[in-house]
């Protein structure tokens, strides 16, 4: 059992930057997979960035590759998520999640996939003004 909880959520200009992170209870962070995921008003819960357990492996979204980077620190228990160039169409609630299995591998289908991850963060809010 892992508890997820995150932070760094906010208000921000388009075009500016925002990290937001989760800190994870429990010591097994480490073998977890982890990701972002975000609901935007109204739309469903959408895939962001997912990193294996080591660090070593990342997959992103198409609508934030080369802006957003996702990253962790074990020693920590957290998974970041640094956000540039943000646009108002970034606004939404950001979600993080952590999967049993350690690895990063498979069809993007597989990856992005909210029910293959088994515990979540409560969220929190980022908001891109124009």
């Amino acid at each position: 059992q892992v508890q997820l909880v995150e932070s760094g959520g906010g208000l921000v200009q388009a075009g500016g930057s925002l990290s937001v992170s989760c800190a994870a209870s429990g010591r097994t962070f480490s073998t977890y997979a982890m990701s972002w995921f975000r609901q935007a008003p109204g739309k469903e819960r959408e895939f962001v960035a997912a990193i294996n357990w080591s660090g070593g492996r990342t997959v992103y979204a198409d609508s934030v590759k080369g802006r957003f980077t996702i990253s962790r620190d074990n020693a920590k228990n957290t998974v970041y998520l640094q956000m540039n160039s943000l646009r108002p169409a970034d606004t939404a609630v950001y979600y993080c999640a952590a999967a049993n299995r350690g690895y990063v591998s498979g069809s993007y289908s597989f990856i992005s996939s909210a029910s293959e991850y088994n515990y979540w963060g409560q969220g929190t809010q980022v908001t891109v003004s124009s």
